[in-house]
């Protein structure tokens, strides 16, 4: 790979400890154009991170569950009609149908999410389900490629396959896989268009439907670069170049906000697609499209982190953003736009080591996907967060929805967000109940998390070492987190934490020490846009609380009394408002099931 050169400020040491040698260091936001990237971190395996009880680990075995138990025969049965076989088994309708709007889309994503699961559990009748979906899916390709015959999506669903055979391989070890995925790249290349098209929606019915409006062709790349990565094939490197949307990334490299009208998901997904060009490739401008683009995605966001209302981005400085609030209940795309989102800011905090990635990727977490309704057996799922002012958790009109492609997977990779790894030590991303595992100097270390975080702010770290071993323990510390301070076996940590950042704890460790970090949850204001500066969202730590169970027209709040709200019922999730008479009650979005709320507030300046 060619020099990288990176943006970001050295770490800076800090003082020690002589009597337990510990050094605390610091890494600092910022990108410049002298300082070099080190090497990304190490993404763990999914079977590195045991989640402990608790909403993720429950959400996590919930979205297992559904696709143990999708029936094969339904799976299989769009490939298998128009490959012109026997096609026994239901027709599952919606999105997925065999005649409806993009048969067999998600296939491979159900596929890659059933691999990700045995990673994740061991569990065999998983690995066996993945295995004769694989089978099934490969004796329904013919050499003329019936599939793709006046197909809106061939782009979109081959992308979806080839992911779904890469983890097959990858995760499940299934040794046809990559077999199967020479035959099914060989049967779509002639309905694949011959670069990166944009997205045209005002295309109609009957046109080419190789210049089809809908179809995602320039999010290709990634998955291309992974399936050369898995194979060795040099044609998914061919194609993974052919696909790169150079139009759109060279663009954002160069400071220009080409988001404004994009459809959103696809764009942001298609980022992740500069990341792995950069980290493939080594050309700078990829990453620099990714880390801009990701910029200014943030710049329109949503206090929960979401973005893109009506599934598309706006124009910076016009209000829109606040304006959508009025009336637009399609706020953010919740469990693809998440997926997106989480997948992004991985690679930029592998690539950069700047916390602040870690920082957006909770927030979305916490505030989006990890709220959404379960996918239903009949093909219900949760498709958008609704921000207006008397929202509700609605399933999608359409039964079986592109989220249901994605929720299973988001919920598979908050283990592998939960934490990273280089040759100094461990990097703690997410602060969650879990099991970290890894290796050390070529020793085999765990590090046990324990807490009620984001609702409470105490976080306890407990290392597991066959061993004494010197190594850095890096802990992410929020942007918001003014005022947080460590312990280190009972004793505090002198030194000043920089929100922000990774504060890097390098020391000889040994079993059974703990780590205490505390992060001071204060409550603070975020209006919607610039615009409206007097619509905003209350937030305690990383957690957007709503107003819950009233009809949306309340009054107008005084500022003052949502920064003085209170914890409020016995399981100290429930917050409280009070202004005079009136009674308030908040709720963080998980939190809330069939009430209405609403994320954004009309204050007084008061």
């Amino acid at each position: 790979m060619s020099d990288l050169r990176v943006t970001r400020r050295k770490l800076l040491a800090g003082s020690a400890w002589a009597a337990g040698g510990l050094a605390l260091s610091r890494t600092v936001r910022g990108v410049s154009d002298t300082a070099n990237f080190a090497a990304p971190l190490a993404e763990l395996d999914y079977g590195q991170v045991q989640l402990g009880e608790g909403p993720l680990e429950k959400q996590a075995r919930e979205n297992h569950r559904v696709l143990l138990d999708f029936d094969e025969d339904a799976l299989l049965y769009p490939f298998r009609k128009r490959a012109g076989q026997p096609a026994p088994g239901r027709d599952l309708g919606g999105w997925y149908g065999s005649d409806d709007f993009c048969p067999g889309a998600h296939f491979g994503q159900w596929l890659g999410g059933l691999a990700r699961y045995y990673a994740i559990t061991g569990d065999e009748p998983t690995r066996a389900k993945v295995g004769r979906l694989v089978r099934g899916f490969a004796a329904t390709i013919e050499p003329e490629g019936r599939f793709y015959r006046h197909y809106r999506f061939p782009a979109y669903t081959y992308d979806k396959l080839t992911q779904g055979l890469v983890e097959a391989r990858r995760w499940a070890n299934d040794g046809d896989a990559l077999a199967t995925l020479r035959r099914a790249t060989r049967v779509a290349l002639p309905y694949l268009p011959p670069r990166a098209l944009p997205r045209n929606e005002h295309a109609r019915d009957g046109e080419d439907f190789s210049e089809h409006a809908w179809d995602e062709s320039y999010t290709l790349p990634e998955n291309q670069f992974l399936a050369w990565r898995a194979s060795g094939d040099a044609q998914h490197r061919e194609l993974a170049r052919r696909f790169l949307y150079d139009e759109f990334f060279f663009a954002l490299a160069r400071g220009e906000n080409a988001l404004p009208g994009k459809h959103a998901y696809s764009h942001v997904n298609a980022l992740s697609s500069a990341a792995r060009a950069y980290l493939a490739l080594g050309d700078r401008r990829y990453f620099e499209a990714a880390r801009q683009g990701l910029e200014m995605v943030h710049a329109q966001s949503f206090a929960t982190g979401g973005w893109g209302p009506d599934e598309h981005f706006v124009e910076p400085g016009s209000g829109k953003l606040g304006a959508s609030l009025a009336a637009e209940h399609k706020s953010f795309e919740t469990p693809c736009g998440a997926y997106a989102h989480f997948k992004l800011t991985r690679y930029l905090l592998r690539i950069t080591r700047d916390a602040r990635y870690g920082d957006s990727m909770e927030r979305v977490l916490y505030n989006t996907v990890l709220g959404a309704r379960l996918i239903q057996g009949d093909g219900r799922a949760f498709y958008y967060s609704d921000y207006t002012r008397r929202a509700r958790k609605e399933f999608f009109a359409s039964h079986w929805p592109c989220c249901s492609g994605t929720l299973p997977l988001a919920a598979a990779d908050y283990r592998i967000c939960t934490g990273f790894a280089d040759a100094q030590g461990i990097y703690v991303n997410l602060y969650v109940p879990a099991r970290i595992r890894w290796r050390q100097n070529g020793t085999a270390c765990a590090l046990a998390i324990a807490t009620g975080y984001p609702h409470a702010g105490d976080i306890a770290l407990t290392l597991n070492l066959t061993s004494a071993q010197i190594f850095a323990v890096n802990l992410r510390i929020p942007a918001w987190a003014e005022g947080a301070h460590v312990a280190v076996n009972g004793r505090r940590v002198d030194y000043a934490i920089e929100p922000g950042t990774f504060a890097a704890l390098r020391r000889t460790w040994r079993d059974g020490d703990r780590i205490e970090l505390a992060l001071p949850l204060r409550l603070r204001l975020q209006p919607v846009d610039v615009e409206h500066p007097n619509l905003v969202a209350l937030s305690s730590g990383p957690l957007v609380l709503m107003r819950v169970g009233d009809d949306g027209a309340a009054p107008a709040l005084p500022r003052g009394a949502l920064l003085s709200a209170q914890r409020h019922g016995d399981s100290a999730r429930d917050w409280r408002v009070t202004d005079g008479a009136r009674a308030v009650t908040l709720r963080a979005f998980a939190d809330i099931a069939d009430e209405t709320y609403s994320a954004y507030q009309d204050v007084t300046p008061t």
